[in-house]
């Protein structure tokens, strides 16, 4: 009979002891750890080999090229396509759409390069199929498996060898030699380890789905987004129509691309021009509306920034903000009461970037006040301007990167007029019927932007 041995894990940073511990000693976290019940056979020590070292330079290049599908986004967002023998984890909450995604992906993988297997510890092969006719993804060779014990489904993906396997999700999978319940941070881990070296040693490329918590962060021990290639996030409002695919770790190309969706009957369709899709129902003439150019990775995207400002019926001013950094919106409404004069104290204002995107950089500062401004004096914006800008403590308006292509973007739209950072003013390019007003401070900003 095997002997049974606990260990205590982090579920913060994954630290393992043999002892309990009152506090983390790697992260620091208090009543973290949590025990797990392992057999002897695991605990046990295996026969150890010599492990011979390779000059870096004499190691083969990864074999295969990129499973480039028919979704543009998902693309987009991996750097290219999915590379063969790699792990991916996708996250997202609840209904926001991630098996509707990979079906969708299974499908257009399927047409173009062969068997894809998907496996299901959450849903019934008739519910899965349900969907596939209703997203009318059946075509092509989408082979599925209902199985939690990872043994089979080891066993199964050895015994198909698809090109992709996905396992929605890594939560539902368990190793019967863990004596814990399924989702446990040891189950979670281990079942992550297991999928991760069969990655490694064949050209499978393996999806894995992951329930995300309430703060909106992947389940289970931080190693896990550790142990695999590429971390994806697909967010939005759950009744919102647009989704956003976003990488929080890529291996395989950069961090900063996004992929945005929008839901309907038949799933996830592609979005070919956001800025033009996003600043669609932008009203005309009305107070407290800015437009911005952020730039998500290599891509320009024109975000109309909503400004509510009306007098307070509390003691205290409220301060909401969706979309937009909370300390940062509070941070530029004092800049806006010390440096611009607006008596911003007495009254309540809200925040608000259409279209349920969330703004990362400065560059939209200055859009920002302008749009507090705009609500606050009651007059509108031009509808034909972009306001592009970062703003210091002291008032002044600092340069922006990427500037030219900013522009490129909105002259497509139909902008004509724009304000900018003087630091800018050396990399501007001759436009017909366009207007710049560079500025150095707040101040300038809100006399050219208002006509006060």
């Amino acid at each position: 009979m095997a002997k049974i041995k606990e260990r205590f894990i982090c579920q913060v940073c994954g630290y393992e002891t043999w002892s309990y511990l009152g506090r983390c000693p790697s992260c620091g976290s208090w009543n973290s750890l949590v025990v797990e019940v392992v057999a002897g056979e695991m605990v046990k020590g295996r026969g150890r080999k010599e492990a011979v070292p390779s000059l870096l330079t004499e190691i083969a290049d990864i074999k295969g090229e990129r499973l480039v599908s028919m979704l543009g986004e998902w693309d987009r967002v991996l750097g290219g396509g999915l590379v063969p023998g790699s792990l991916i984890l996708v996250g997202g909450a609840p209904g926001i759409g991630k098996s509707t995604l990979l079906l969708q992906v299974a499908h257009s993988l399927a047409e173009r390069y062969g068997k894809i297997l998907y496996i299901s510890g959450e849903e019934s092969p008739e519910q899965v199929k349900l969907r596939a006719q209703r997203l009318k993804a059946l075509k092509g060779p989408i082979y599925f498996l209902a199985e939690t014990d990872v043994e089979g489904v080891l066993a199964g993906i050895e015994g198909l060898d698809p090109v992709v396997a996905i396992i929605d999700s890594i939560q539902t999978m368990y190793l019967p030699a863990i004596q814990a319940a399924p989702g446990s941070v040891s189950q979670v881990r281990e079942c992550a380890a297991r999928f991760q070296r069969l990655a490694k040693k064949g050209g499978t490329a393996v999806i894995l789905v992951g329930h995300v918590t309430k703060e909106g962060f992947l389940a289970g021990p931080r190693v896990l987004e550790h142990l695999v290639d590429t971390v994806l996030y697909l967010e939005g409002e759950r009744y919102q129509a647009y989704r956003i695919l976003r990488a929080a770790k890529n291996r395989f190309g950069s961090t900063n691309e996004i992929g945005i969706f929008e839901m309907d009957a038949r799933g996830l369709k592609e979005v070919a021009n956001p800025s033009e899709t996003l600043l669609a129902e932008r009203p005309v003439g009305v107070a407290g509306s800015s437009v911005a150019a952020c730039m998500e990775g290599t891509r320009p995207l024109l975000l109309e920034i909503q400004a509510l400002v009306s007098p307070t019926s509390f003691g205290n001013p409220r301060r909401l903000t969706t979309g937009v950094d909370y300390n940062r919106a509070l941070l530029l409404t004092a800049v806006l009461e010390k440096r611009a004069g607006l008596n911003l104290a007495g009254h309540d204002v809200y925040l608000n970037v259409a279209g349920g995107i969330t703004i990362n950089e400065p560059a939209a500062d200055l859009a920002i006040c302008l749009a507090i401004a705009s609500g606050f004096k009651d007059r509108p914006v031009a509808q034909e301007t972009l306001v592009l800008g970062e703003v210091g403590l002291a008032g002044e308006v600092r340069a922006v990167s990427q500037l030219e292509r900013r522009i490129e973007e909105a002259i497509r739209l139909g902008f004509k007029r724009f304000i900018i950072p003087a630091g800018n003013k050396s990399s501007l390019f001759s436009q017909n019927d366009c207007e710049f007003y560079s500025v150095r401070s707040v101040i300038e900003a809100l006399e050219v932007g208002l006509e006060i």
